[in-house]
């Protein structure tokens, strides 16, 4: 990966340099290592296929005992705050024991204070993660996973920092959303660890990345209580959801919103085949694009052709606009899965753009040459990105496993008029806050997925059939969305959309519907959130609605709705228990304005 100069602000919170390991830190990680119960989630299972998608693990965080002094010297105000947490004695001894708590804080400087635990925390974790890849030498796999996990966490880095510099000037929304993406980032490292852990290295930390999850989650939950609750610290309370009889969000009336992207937008560039454009390819096109633009959207033309190429744009290209000829007509494709050596499902998308900040990450001269070259394989794009008429696919055939056609983790993006084609996890909205309107999204097996705040709009989604005999039959979920902690302000949701097969699925389908269940989503992690509004459901949709991911897991905490949804696919009479319906007066919750800000964002004059 490049090695750059930052090119964000630093944060308002002054950080110390990076912790050195003491033998007492050292103790505290076996401790914690030998503390911490972790278990792989059972495969989707079907009779009818041979491989299936491995789940990547879940787990709570479980903070390690503070000593008893703590809570009771703990200011009145630290303790106050600390009950908006899930782990609160974790909370007030690490606020107790880091000396950043001015005497008689007020709310936002305790929050501050809890950010920069968690920064602290995530500078020791790089520093280990790129002690496990100086040893890696040799072993490709635990190589690959150790780059992911730097990158993951420059990104939540990156995303920590914007948190830091926007809760001072009221940005509220703005840090919950970013800090909620440095969380599942945080979780991402230590996820892609796990299939490695065959070392001590690694174990210890596994074990400090489960503690620095923690630190995150106690600072996104108090921020959290902030905005619901104000300063008044004796009103706040630990993160509620649905099940809980909490909504957030207020308004009434109609849900729709008319926006996306603008009308009238002029091509930059242009990209054709044949020379008689800018570009011949999409790549060359993002790469002229201007470094770190705010101000202005750079807009590039593709015009129709079949574009074979695997597009990545870099973070400091902000604000880029795919402009095609229509779905079908302009398209890009891949073959990318993860039967192939050294890809992992992250890396598989035949256009990918998150923000990934590796680049930003101050790594050691030795390591300069295997970051550089994980850059370019995984490939980055900034905020702000727009796409409307092409087609983006991934032509891995069923029997491949995952093949994200089009993934992201861009903040503010959308994408209207758009095509996703794939048969496993076509659609990875891996984070932050994404709007896709009047889409077609086919797939099969978890086909839209992620921890992002997404909606999704007018949209078709279509499932295709699954294996090489599709004719044996099915169990096939539309989406996994993957939140792993109650605070994170994220979630799927469906408007006016239509749930239904391709042709040639609806052919299999009718011809013996009892081996063909579809469901509408399940829960990847514990607090998946997926909701259906206005929805038309076809005849493929099973009754009981939704499916388990493996036994009872998540399913206490997740929150799965529905409301006036039509077609054979909405009888609710069978539908499994613990999903609900969501009650009229909070609809408007999952609203583009409540839900993803979005009428602060997305363009109306679409």
């Amino acid at each position: 990966m490049q090695h750059r100069k930052p090119i964000i602000k630093s944060p308002p919170i002054p950080l110390p340099p990076p912790p050195k390991p003491t033998s007492r830190l050292k103790f505290l990680l076996i401790s914690m290592a030998s503390l911490l119960s972790l278990s792989l989630l059972l495969f989707f299972s079907i009779s009818s296929a041979s491989r299936h998608r491995p789940s990547p693990p879940h787990f709570t965080p479980k903070p390690p005992s503070p000593k008893p002094s703590l809570s009771t010297t703990a200011p009145p105000e630290i303790h106050l705050a600390c009950k908006a947490t899930r782990f609160p004695e974790k909370c007030e001894s690490s606020l107790v024991q880091s000396k950043r708590v001015p005497p008689h804080p007020n709310p936002l400087q305790i929050i501050q204070s809890a950010m920069a635990v968690s920064a602290d925390n995530l500078k020791t974790a790089q520093s280990m993660v790129r002690d496990i890849l100086n040893t890696a030498t040799g072993n490709p796999n635990r190589t690959i996973a150790a780059k992911n996990c730097l990158e993951a966490l420059g990104n939540s880095e990156f995303r920590l920092s914007l948190t830091a510099d926007a809760l001072p000037r009221g940005k509220i929304k703005d840090a919950r959303a970013w800090m909620s993406a440095g969380l599942a980032y945080q979780y991402d490292c230590w996820s892609g660890l796990k299939y490695v852990n065959d070392t001590q290295l690694i174990k210890e930390t596994m074990a400090f990345m489960d503690s620095l999850v923690g630190f995150s989650s106690n600072a996104l939950s108090m921020m959290v209580s902030y905005d619901v609750f104000g300063n008044d610290l004796s009103t706040w309370g630990p993160p509620k959801t649905e099940r809980d009889g909490f909504w957030e969000g207020a308004g009434s009336g109609d849900i729709g919103f008319s926006g996306g992207v603008p009308a009238g937008l002029k091509w930059d560039v242009t990209v054709c085949k044949g020379g008689a454009c800018d570009y011949v390819t999409v790549q060359e096109a993002v790469n002229a694009a201007p470094n770190n633009e705010d101000k202005r959207r750079f807009v590039i033309g593709i015009k129709e052709g079949v574009y074979e190429e695997t597009v990545r744009v870099p973070l400091e290209k902000k604000n880029v606009v795919f402009l095609g000829d229509g779905v079908g007509k302009t398209v890009i494709t891949g073959l990318l899965n993860v039967g192939m050596p050294g890809i992992s499902t992250y890396n598989t998308a035949t256009v990918g753009v998150p923000d990934e900040v590796i680049a930003r990450l101050k790594v050691h001269s030795m390591f300069e040459s295997d970051v550089t070259n994980a850059v370019r394989a995984y490939g980055v794009l900034g905020d702000g990105f727009m796409a409307r008429g092409l087609t983006i696919q991934n032509t891995a055939g069923p029997d491949a496993h995952q093949a994200v056609a089009f993934r992201s983790d861009s903040d503010l993006s959308i994408l209207e008029n758009c095509e996703f084609l794939g048969n496993q996890d076509t659609l990875y909205v891996h984070s932050l806050r994404q709007f896709y309107k009047s889409c077609r999204i086919q797939g099969n097996v978890d086909f839209i997925f992620g921890n992002s705040a997404a909606i999704f709009q007018d949209c078709l989604i279509l499932v295709s059939p699954r294996q090489l005999k599709p004719e044996k039959g099915e169990n096939n979920a539309v989406t996994a969305h993957g939140r792993t902690d109650p605070a994170q302000s994220t979630g799927f949701v469906f408007q006016n959309c239509v749930v239904n097969g391709t042709d040639e699925y609806m052919k299999l389908y009718y011809s013996k519907p009892s081996v063909h269940k579809n469901y509408l989503g399940r829960p990847w992690k514990e607090y998946s959130r997926t909701v259906f509004l206005h929805c038309n459901l076809e005849a493929l949709v099973s009754p009981p609605g939704w499916m388990p991911w493996s036994g009872d897991f998540a399913l206490q905490t997740l929150y799965y709705g529905e409301f006036e949804n039509s077609g054979p696919g909405a009888n609710l009479t069978g539908r499994v228990p613990w999903s609900s319906q969501v009650p009229a007066g909070h609809v408007f919750t999952y609203s583009v304005q409540n839900f993803i800000q979005g009428d602060e964002w997305i363009p109306t004059s679409s």
